[in-house]
């Protein structure tokens, strides 16, 4: 299927209407420019500093493209059978075939070959070790190969093939590839996502949205990052990086009714009842639309020493069989946020204002950051580890590894955590802001109320998370738990991402004379002797129409 131009444009005007976002403001892997690709199936794709050049497995042929008018400027026959990835070494190009050089049925084989790019002549064959090579890059002295057969990224020496390093791929369908001097850049034709990978360890630190749906070749030009893609035959100009710290789209209208009860069952009276409901403000994924309702009753609306507002209830006296409920109901309009961090862009822990690492760093009887458990699992993580930002994943890295989600009852201390090796999402999220602010990076947490299933659902169970703040950035939202997952990719997607289902009440940095170590709301009573009394809280969600 092809895309003209003037879909595409009408397609950035949409996008602007929902998103709010002009082309002013841009985001990495927003479309800048695009023109069609010049043969049937374009694959590989890379830039010499003169012409970008697509490999096309159709016409197995290799063609040299004006980067501002998109027209061929040179045309090379593609010695592979089964032409792929393409890189530029500086001095000559290589075109990967995924089929070992044979045009043989499932003879998946790579095989890489160096092309004089005047002549087209061979200058030579290395065969490579992978079992399903795609993408190929150039990082100066040696090859990358993305082998979508064992879902391994591979750094191959360029005379003899031989592996140097290799790591898992950010998924299981690594295709296109290409390296700007510091970092990878490596799409999925199935998430349809574009990653940029650190080259030591594999790990994703940005993820992009592809701009078509088989993107393939990639390539770095100009400061852009460049993409062909196989289904739309286009070639597609993407901002690479912007002054953007994040990226809010794909809106969703709802309204949710939060509601915390209390329910005596007697004998006695249940003499006084204290319920607060945390009160939920703008935040980058959420406005908050109208005037929030609250049930009849209200006491007050105090404010704890973090800030967090909350709608008091008092009820005294309250008799045995009865019960009474507390209720909020509030319309938001919810985004997926997604951050575009750079490390290299990230300032030093001591640029961090004073005021929040006064109020973020401070230690208390969850975090128990100096207890010799934390200070020696800090000490196994970080290494001489000193970017905030390379820290901060070095961490999150570490629960992972060493800790699997388990909701047991009770919410314990971070060094008990981490000994005993698992934890709900409220205790991974104590560690992690314990280990946190024990090496200097302010911390503290929020609690939401979630979409479970369907946009109309119910939630008894919530989820909290932590918000970390990176130096040039501000609090960046980690959810340990969430990314608690195999796959680098998914782990990245708990890093600096949330989904458009969450409406956040509470934030706080640890304790509160109204809400104490929970979110969402909290309850405090007292009662005539042996009086039972059950409390219960849970959120209503329904999608809300125009």
């Amino acid at each position: 299927m092809r895309v003209n131009n003037t879909w595409l444009i009408i397609l950035a005007f949409a996008m602007f209407l929902v998103t709010g976002h002009s082309s002013v403001k841009a985001w990495p892997g927003e479309i800048v420019d695009s023109f069609d690709a010049p043969g049937r199936i374009v694959t590989g794709m890379t830039f010499d500093g003169k012409l970008i050049w697509v490999a096309d497995r159709a016409d197995k042929k290799i063609y040299g493209l004006d980067p501002e008018s998109g027209k061929v400027k040179q045309t090379l026959e593609s010695p592979a059978y089964w032409p792929m990835g393409l890189t530029w070494d500086g001095e000559a190009l290589w075109n990967v075939d995924v089929k070992g050089g044979l045009p043989l049925s499932e003879n998946y084989h790579g095989v890489a070959y160096r092309i004089d790019p005047e002549s087209g002549n061979l200058l030579r064959t290395v065969k490579l070790s992978v079992r399903k090579a795609q993408g190929l890059a150039w990082d100066g002295k040696y090859l990358w190969v993305a082998d979508d057969g064992n879902n391994v990224i591979e750094q191959v020496n360029a005379h003899d093939g031989t592996t140097i390093q290799s790591f898992p791929s950010p998924t299981g369908n690594p295709n296109g590839m290409t390296f700007d001097g510091k970092y990878l850049w490596i799409s999925d034709r199935y998430r349809d996502e574009i990653y940029m990978v650190s080259p030591n360890d594999g790990s994703v630190i940005q993820i992009l949205e592809a701009p078509g749906y088989y993107t393939h070749g990639l390539a770095i030009a100009a400061n852009h990052l460049w993409a062909a893609d196989s289904e739309s035959d286009k070639i597609f100009k993407l901002v690479k990086q912007d002054d953007d710290k994040y990226r809010r789209y794909n809106p969703k209208k709802v309204r949710v009714t939060h509601t915390h009860e209390a329910a005596n069952f007697g004998p006695g009276l249940l003499t006084n009842l204290d319920i607060h409901l945390a009160i939920p403000k703008n935040r980058p994924n959420q406005d908050i639309k109208g005037e929030i309702k609250f049930s009849k009753e209200m006491t007050d609306k105090p404010k704890d020493h973090w800030g967090q507002q909350t709608a008091h209830y008092n009820k005294q006296n309250i008799k045995p069989g009865e019960r009474f409920s507390a209720q909020m109901t509030v319309d938001a309009t919810l985004y997926e946020v997604r951050y575009f961090i750079d490390p290299a862009k990230v300032g030093s822990l001591n640029s961090i204002p004073k005021d929040i690492r006064d109020r973020y760093l401070a230690n208390n009887e969850k975090y128990q950051f100096e207890h010799p458990i934390i200070k020696d699992a800090i000490k196994k993580a970080l290494g001489d580890e000193e970017n905030p930002y390379w820290m901060a994943r070095r961490l999150f890295n570490y629960l992972i590894d060493n800790m699997y989600y388990e909701m047991v009852g009770g919410w314990n201390t971070a060094p008990a955590v981490l000994e005993r090796g698992n934890g709900s999402c409220s205790e991974y999220t104590f560690t992690y802001i314990a280990m946190c602010r024990s090496v200097g990076i302010p911390a503290r947490y929020v609690g939401s109320v979630v979409v479970r299933g369907d946009d109309s659902s119910m939630d008894d169970v919530f989820h909290r998370w932590a918000e970390i703040y990176i130096p040039g950035y501000g609090w960046i939202p980690v959810d340990a738990s969430r990314g608690d997952k195999e796959s680098l990719r998914d782990q990245a997607g708990s890093f600096g991402y949330l989904a458009n289902r969450f409406v956040i009440t509470t934030q706080s940095g640890g304790g509160s004379e109204t809400m104490e170590w929970t979110y969402n709301s909290n309850a405090f009573w007292k009662t005539e002797p042996k009086t039972f009394v059950v409390t219960d809280h849970y959120a209503d969600w329904e999608p809300v129409e125009e």
